[in-house]
């Protein structure tokens, strides 16, 4: 096994080996590790000390900014206040100045009383109490040796903690499921209880000893967790369920909230009352000896313990899992179940789970149950996507503003002051939202916050272009105040307004703006004190952003002007002469002549989302494509210069749908674990990223309403991307779109654009990112 070791950051420290009750279910003194009986009792000061000097050790070695230290048993509060004591005061003084130190303890609640949680309010541990539901449920396991319940001490227990002098202590509930139990009145009564968190757990099984199925179902785990979250749904989530939690986390492309799903590397030691030091202590389970590594905490490291192949073998992700659940689409989320539940005597743990079957069920009746609540709005309106976009930029405006953290100097804490002012009144703030939303005003925040963590010299220079945003939205809304904007090589650039010259080319500084009734006045630099009138036409040392006004396709803003416009893989040509920009407004309409006939959903959506054209050169013949490709804001899209018609069609199909796919993918996880599989593209038969062959799929489904030979192979690569592990709840809404729009153009292939002969280059090949 390669690769680094994965620090642990949780230890679980046994602190009493024996119990107060007889659960029949208890993994410690019931399954096959009966490694208990040869152990103390009770954790020796020794013990405690060497284990918190090696903690420490692991701590400082790996700079790891906190670890959490779990007090365990049998039964922890059996050690008794003073030991305890003994506990939290060795790991407190071990890690001070170290790492932050988070402590837990989980226990049956039955020994729990005030002197306990004041002791550990003192100490700031928290507690975790195992309840398996109403008295029935968890009297059918959790009793005393004479078969006595427990249920009214637990109760007690739960109610004490949850007293306002000590809730902030209180982990929550842990539940072991027996399917026997009534699911709804067991969540029912845990969340009567109020508790933080409530975690359910699958009782330890493997397939050498498999979880009891009454009505021999194989998914009837699933069925019994299905009826708690649809009780739990129609609650209204009154509390946390770190179970459900962790299946929508997944499904939405985000990280596993357990150990017992998802593939996450175990970053857990368990360190028994004597000083060994072994696996997670579920293993115990498996077989006599399955959690030992031979290893304790007076020879040996945390490290060396971290090196042990059973903990790397857990450690692995993808890798860790059966070839059976690599292939299966549901692995992300179920992560192959809790590595004890997949053994069999005869292969180890190489195996699904024993709970397999019940774990697909599960995950997949969640999706069907939430996917259309959970779906983000950006997907298919295109108004919510911009919404999204522009929610975005202004996150990243206060990112900006966090890492500049005063190195920026005056000059910004004036302009961050500024924008507050003109988004105080409705004019000034919708018009500080159009310039803000203008797609090269990404690019411009992207570049600077990319600087900064670069460590760039200028970086904090570059985020002063502030300012001529906030003069740009100013003048939109014709507020008064003067803004003191910086200029460069004599150019002082309005984003969405133009480009004033206001010194020569080799001069720097600053000008003042103020917005007048019909534009604005700019004093400073060379121009001394000039005024600028808006009314779309050039004017000496001023040349506006103009609009692409041409019969039949939308008023889209032409910007050759902006100094961030260089971001797509061709450059970005110099500012279009009044005749060309003419043509190619002109050309412009008849694109978008063929585009509404043949594609009118589409050609309605990029008028929708469209805002701004930029100009583009052509590549030289036979020579390589620019890699300055850069992002920038939703909206944008860089065309060729050229007056045919039905080039310019396939330009404008094709970009738009790259700009919506990235600008999807700005604001929403449509897929995870990018990378970890690869899939046969259709079209060239090279292995490819699940992330490649979603963009060559999107795009040939929109492509193929101007040429009907561009849905071969999407049949094939949809069924190849809905099966996968890798999308998400919003990945799978969107394949589900791209097979609709699929059957729609195949319904309209007679009447769609062709261009060339069967076996040429379509239109536009130049400006492909990579041939399709």
């Amino acid at each position: 096994m390669t690769g680094p070791v994965v620090p642990f950051r949780e230890i679980v420290l046994k602190v009493h080996s024996r119990c107060d009750l007889a659960c029949d279910h208890c993994y410690v003194y019931e399954h096959a590790d009966q490694s208990w009986r040869t152990r103390p009792k009770v954790i020796s000061d020794h013990v405690v000390r060497r284990t918190a000097q090696r903690l420490a050790e692991h701590a400082r070695t790996h700079a790891l900014p906190s670890v959490t230290v779990i007090l365990h048993g049998g039964e922890p509060l059996l050690a008794g206040p003073a030991r305890l004591r003994t506990v939290c005061e060795e790991f407190g003084s071990a890690l001070a100045g170290v790492a932050g130190l988070d402590l837990r303890i989980h226990t049956n609640g039955l020994q729990l009383s005030p002197r306990y949680l004041d002791l550990f309010d003192e100490f700031g541990l928290r507690v975790g109490i195992s309840l398996d539901g109403d008295k029935a449920a968890n009297d059918r396991h959790r009793r005393f040796a004479d078969g006595r319940s427990s249920h009214p001490q637990v109760l007690r227990a739960v109610h004490l903690l949850g007293q306002e002098r000590y809730r902030h202590l209180n982990l929550g509930l842990l539940c072991t499921i027996d399917i026997r139990n009534d699911p709804v009145a067991v969540l029912d009564a845990l969340t009567d209880l109020e508790p933080p968190l409530v975690d359910f757990l699958l009782p330890h099984a493997t397939w050498d000893q498999p979880p009891p199925r009454p009505d021999g179902s194989p998914t009837a785990y699933a069925t019994w967790l299905l009826a708690v979250f649809d009780r739990w749904q129609e609650q209204g989530r009154p509390v946390p369920v770190r179970l459900f939690s962790s299946v929508l986390s997944t499904l939405g492309g985000g990280p596993s909230l357990t150990e017992s799903l998802g593939l996450a590397p175990t970053d857990l030691v368990v360190v028994e009352t004597d000083g060994q030091l072994e696996q997670a202590d579920s293993l115990k389970s498996a077989y006599e000896g399955a959690a030992a590594t031979g290893f304790d905490v007076f020879t040996h490291s945390f490290d060396e313990v971290a090196a042990h192949p059973g903990v790397r073998a857990r450690q692995q992700g993808l890798a860790g899992v059966s070839d059976t659940c690599r292939r299966c689409p549901v692995v992300r989320s179920c992560g192959g179940g809790l590595y004890t539940h997949r053994y069999h005597p005869a292969n180890g743990f190489d195996n699904p789970s024993v709970y397999c079957a019940d774990l697909e069920a599960l995950v997949r009746g969640v999706q069907q149950r939430t996917g259309a609540a959970t779906v983000s709005p950006a997907l298919g309106d295109p108004a919510e996507l911009a919404a999204a976009q522009r929610d975005l930029t202004r996150t990243l405006l206060a990112r900006l503003h966090a890492d500049l953290d005063g190195r920026a100097g005056r000059a910004w804490d004036e302009a961050w002051a500024l924008a507050a002012a003109i988004e105080a009144g409705e004019a000034g703030a919708a018009a500080l939202d159009e310039v803000l939303a203008h797609p090269y005003a990404r690019t411009w925040l992207l570049d600077v916050l990319e600087g900064l963590r670069a460590g760039r010299p200028r970086a904090a220079e570059g985020a002063l272009r502030l300012s001529a945003h906030l003069a740009a939205a100013a003048v939109r809304a014709g507020l008064g105040p003067d803004v003191a904007v910086p200029y460069r090589a004599g150019r002082l650039v309005l984003p969405t307004l133009g480009e004033l010259r206001v010194g020569g080319p080799a001069e720097s500084g600053r000008v003042s703006v103020r917005a007048t009734g019909d534009g604005f006045e700019v004093r400073g630099g060379d121009a001394g004190r000039r005024a600028v009138v808006l009314d779309g036409r050039d004017a000496p040392g001023w040349r506006p952003l103009r609009r692409l006004a041409a019969s039949g396709a939308p008023a889209f803003r032409l910007d050759d002007l902006d100094p961030y416009r260089d971001c797509f893989t061709a450059p970005a040509a110099p500012r279009l002469t009044p005749a060309a920009a003419d043509r190619w407004a002109t050309a412009l309409a008849g694109a978008w002549t063929l585009l509404a006939e043949a594609a009118p959903e589409q050609a309605a959506a990029a008028a929708t989302g469209l805002t701004t054209l930029t100009p583009l050169l052509a590549p030289a013949p036979g020579g390589a494509r620019s890699t300055a490709e850069r992002p920038h804001g939703y909206g944008a899209l860089g065309l060729p210069v050229t007056r045919d018609a039905r080039e310019l069609a396939y330009a404008v199909l094709r970009g738009h749908r790259r700009t919506v796919l990235r600008a999807l993918l700005d604001v929403t996880d449509l897929y995870a674990a990018d990378g970890s599989w690869t899939h046969r593209s259709p079209w060239s038969g090279r292995e490819v990223a699940f992330s490649r062959l979603l963009a060559d799929t999107h795009e040939r489904v929109g492509l193929a309403a101007l040429d009907p030979r561009r849905l071969q192979g999407v049949p094939e690569a949809l069924d190849l991307l809905e099966g996968a592990a890798e999308p998400t709840v919003d990945g799978l809404r969107l394949l589900d779109l791209l097979r609709k729009e699929t059957s729609g153009s195949a319904h309209r292939g007679s009447g769609a654009v062709h261009t060339g002969t069967s076996g040429s280059k379509h239109p536009g090949a130049a400006f492909d990112h990579e041939s399709l």
